[in-house]
């Protein structure tokens, strides 16, 4: 069915606020609408429909109101489906590089190489880095295993960030831990896994 945001019986009809086709108020970078002393956040104020993307506008929008220079103009908003396994994603995704015709590079790691998915019998995971081949920037992370939601926030910080592959791959990751698989993901961007094999 889907969701739509509950614009409806709020009175907008009274100010200058305006509603997208899609019923979403029409909001700047600051959260203000068109009634300027009226800000719109979370659900209300567009996709994605996130209770942490929600969290941050309103922070932006309080600080604007407090005349400070703030914007919300995030790189990534992560997303996280709490199945078993848990899948997280941030940034572009391989089908949206594809779509914008972004140059990209995909490298993954199996979580079968990673110690620490092997000493909890989780296995089935994987982490998947999207990289533009030239200037080595992390344009998107997505994540499939046991507790991916948690691990998404280094990818998130690294979207953010605009971080290269080679700031993952230098960052040293404790052993074992599933957060290593990030900058495993990294090295294999330049050929030489420490845990797996590459083919050419």
């Amino acid at each position: 069915m889907g969701r739509r945001p509950n614009s409806d019986d709020l009175g907008l009809e009274n100010t200058r606020a305006q509603l997208d086709p899609k019923g979403f108020v029409k909001v700047d970078m600051q959260r203000r609408t068109a009634e300027t002393s009226v800000f719109a956040i979370g659900d209300l104020a567009g996709e994605p429909m996130l209770a942490h993307k929600a969290s941050h506008e309103g922070r932006v929008a309080v600080e604007a109101i407090a005349g400070k220079p703030s914007v919300f103009d995030p790189r990534a908003i992560p997303a996280v489906v709490f199945t078993d396994p848990e899948l997280a994603w941030c940034g572009l995704t391989e089908n949206e590089a594809k779509q914008q015709g972004r140059p990209h590079k995909v490298v993954s790691f199996p979580w079968a190489a990673s110690g620490r998915a092997t000493t909890i019998g989780r296995n089935d995971g994987l982490t998947k880095l999207i990289i533009d081949p030239h200037t080595e920037q992390v344009l998107g992370v997505g994540i499939c295993g046991v507790g991916a939601g948690e691990m998404i926030a280094e990818g998130t910080l690294a979207v953010e960030m605009a971080a290269r592959a080679s700031d993952l791959k230098m960052t040293i990751h404790a052993h074992p831990t599933l957060s290593e698989t990030m900058m495993e993901a990294s090295e294999i961007f330049f050929g030489h896994g420490t845990h797996t094999y590459q083919r050419d």
